[in-house]
């Protein structure tokens, strides 16, 4: 299907059913909220075939470009029917499990994905590890017909209601770094395993910190090769940065509109609205770049850290202008309106470190981009 047609199908479901897909509840919602939300979303979609759009027919997609499921999260944000972080999720974790897992893994898994059946999440974090994936402590060893994993991870997002796990684990010797990680598609219901959810500031657990005891995982399981897991991990990471942002980029443009029709007239500093739309449009501009160049066939890479840099600086100026033009909602957010500000003002302050911290995106701007030399 093309994309102007698309769009035309998508906007027309949407209309006709729109009572159907609104969320039953006020303001930001409670996480458990949600997720049924977007369950809900992706289950009605899949049945009307738009969530099966723009992926490969093997794992029981429609084909078609990776623009349709772009616009298809765009049209679905710019009526607030999904969060966009957790709308996105299929689409940091599908397209490397298509490239990397089995054939008939990949077949039976990908479509509990795409019609909402399924939660996935990532285990790559670890106390203590940060950014640097090639410190992990998480360990994997042989044991007959397939591996057991000992460690921690931590950050893990939607953990708590995820059936499956990308892992990261640590199968060579430390001295080995990058070259002696493997990655595994593991069932989060196995023996072993303990997820304890984390709060954040703004009073979600989106994230967990999830425990593996002597976990058991066959070899089928695999994604890619035994210590070739940093190839996984350097497939799943840009994107991230692409059609998930992507979303998250028309979120942005939609919550500050929001704010420049909410805020009481004056309250806005003209200079600071100014700098904040030119991020938005800045990071709109980029990450529509970096999907036409996904569309186009080509691999992304190092170059998505430019995107996430962007995306980090323009959430922070949005909701630091909605602080300065709201003032007391974002400080008590004693409403569902006003306190969905004030989740989001503190979930901004996260920006410049989750899905990698600002400084590591701009190490590796310098050194892969720029060539400006190795950290000293």
């Amino acid at each position: 299907m093309e994309l102007a047609e698309f769009k035309l199908s998508v906007d027309r479901w949407l209309d006709e059913h729109a009572a159907e897909l609104e969320p039953e509840f006020e303001g930001i919602g409670t996480l458990d909220e949600q997720m049924a939300q977007l369950r809900k979303i992706m289950r009605l979609g899949y049945d009307a075939g738009f969530t099966r759009w723009g992926w490969p027919g093997r794992v029981g997609g429609l084909g078609g470009s990776n623009l349709l499921r772009a616009y298809l999260g765009e049209a679905l944000t710019a009526r607030d029917l999904v969060e966009p972080g957790n709308f996105s999720m299929p689409e940091v974790l599908a397209p490397t499990m298509i490239d990397f897992a089995p054939a008939e893994l990949a077949a039976s898994m990908v479509p509990r994905l795409l019609s909402g059946d399924e939660i996935w999440c990532q285990g790559f974090s670890e106390p203590g590890t940060g950014s640097n994936l090639g410190s992990l402590a998480c360990r994997a060893t042989k044991d007959g017909d397939g591996w057991r994993v000992n460690g921690q991870k931590v950050w893990t997002s939607l953990a708590q209601y995820a059936q499956r796990c990308v892992l990261l684990t640590r199968t060579g010797t430390p001295e080995s770094a990058h070259r002696g990680i493997t990655a595994f598609f593991i069932d989060m219901d196995s023996a072993g395993i303990t997820v304890r959810p984390i709060e954040t500031m703004h009073g979600v657990p989106e994230f967990s910190e999830v425990f593996y005891d002597d976990v058991f995982v066959p070899d089928e399981r695999i994604l890619g090769r035994v210590d070739g897991g940093w190839a996984v991990a350097m497939d799943l990471l840009p994107y991230e940065r692409s059609t998930a942002l992507w979303h998250r980029t028309r979120y942005l443009q939609r919550r500050l509109e929001q704010l420049v029709s909410l805020a009481p007239a004056g309250a806005l500093d003209p200079a600071s609205l100014g700098e904040a739309i030119g991020q938005v449009w800045a990071l709109r501009a980029r990450s529509r770049a970096t999907q036409r160049r996904l569309a186009a066939g080509e691999t992304l890479g190092a170059e998505t850290s430019i995107d996430k840099v962007l995306l980090a600086t323009a959430e922070q100026a949005v909701f630091d202008l909605a602080a300065e033009g709201l003032g007391p909602a974002v400080a008590l957010g004693d409403d569902p309106e006003s306190g969905r500000w004030r989740a989001e003002f503190l979930y901004s302050r996260a920006a410049t470190i989750y899905g990698g911290s600002a400084e590591i995106q701009r190490n590796i701007i310098a050194r892969r981009l720029l060539d400006l030399g190795a950290d000293r």
